[in-house]
C-alpha cells in the first residue's frame, strides 16, 4: 500500500540559523576581540619599543618617574613629562645608565627602563662635534660616583641631581654650558610650595638657578632619536 501523502515534517522552528547568530557575533564577540587586541597592543608595544632600541654609549635618557611629591613638583613646575635622566655606558659587557638617584651610581639599563611611569621615555644623542667627546664626558660622570642626591636642586659640588650630573660632566670637558639654567621663580613653583618648603626647611629659594631635566632635553648639543608615549 502506498505511503499516505501528508504534510512534510515540520523543522524545528527554534533552531538558530546562521543569520540569527550573526547579530550576536557582531554585537558581542567582535567588540570583545577588539578590546583584547587593543589592550594586548598597549601592553606589548612598549616592550617591542624597548627590545628594538639599540643603545649607544653616551645616549642621554629621559623618563617619567612614578608619582611622588618631588616627581610631581619637577614635572609640574617645568610643564614637562621629564622628572629624571641618565647617561648610557658600557660596563663589563653590560649596558648601564649612570644617574643621580639616591646617589650617583650606575644601574642596568633594564632597571632604569622598568622604573619608568607609563613608559614615558626618550632617547637623545650628541650632535657633532660633541659625539667625539662621549668618552671624556663619561669619564667626568664617573668621577662623581658616590655623591649623594640633591633634592634641593642646588648647583654646588657637595650633592648632585640627575640633570646637573650630565650638565657638569659636559662643562668639565668643554667649558661650555649645556641647556639654559633657569631661576626657580621663573618656573611654575607655586602649586608645589609646600613640597619645596619641606625640602628647604624654609621659604622657596626663588633666585636659585638650576638645570632641569626639561632644560637639559632642550640643550642644542642633543637631538632626539626616539621616544615613547610623549609628543
Amino acid at each position: 500500500m502506498p505511503a499516505s501523502i501528508g504534510n512534510p515534517p515540520q523543522r524545528n522552528q527554534n533552531r538558530a540559523t546562521p543569520s540569527s547568530r550573526r547579530p550576536f557575533f557582531l554585537l558581542i564577540v567582535l567588540p570583545v576581540i577588539a578590546v583584547l587586541l587593543i589592550f594586548g597592543w598597549l601592553f606589548i608595544r612598549p616592550h617591542i619599543w624597548y627590545w628594538t632600541y639599540s643603545p649607544q654609549e653616551g645616549d642621554v635618557l629621559f623618563q617619567s618617574l612614578p608619582h611622588g611629591a618631588l616627581t610631581n613638583a619637577i614635572e609640574g613646575s617645568t610643564h614637562s613629562p621629564w622628572s629624571h635622566c641618565g647617561i648610557v655606558a658600557r660596563e663589563r659587557d653590560q649596558w648601564v645608565v649612570y644617574e643621580a638617584y639616591g646617589s650617583v651610581q650606575h644601574v642596568p639599563l633594564d632597571t632604569f627602563w622598568k622604573r619608568t611611569r607609563r613608559h614615558q621615555f626618550a632617547v637623545y644623542r650628541w650632535k657633532q662635534p660633541h659625539d667625539a667627546q662621549i668618552n671624556d664626558i663619561l669619564a667626568a660622570v664617573r668621577t662623581r660616583v658616590g655623591l649623594p642626591y640633591d633634592a634641593k636642586y642646588e648647583m654646588d659640588d657637595e650633592k648632585i641631581y640627575c640633570s646637573e650630573l650630565i650638565y657638569k660632566a659636559f662643562h668639565d670637558v668643554t667649558g661650555q654650558p649645556m641647556g639654559d639654567l633657569v631661576r626657580l621663580d621663573d618656573l611654575n613653583w607655586q602649586p608645589y610650595e609646600q613640597t619645596i618648603r619641606q625640602l628647604e626647611g624654609g621659604p622657596p629659594p626663588l633666585d636659585r638657578m638650576m638645570i632641569t631635566p626639561r632644560g637639559l632635553s632642550e640643550a642644542p648639543q642633543l637631538y632626539r632619536v626616539t621616544s615613547l608615549n610623549v609628543e
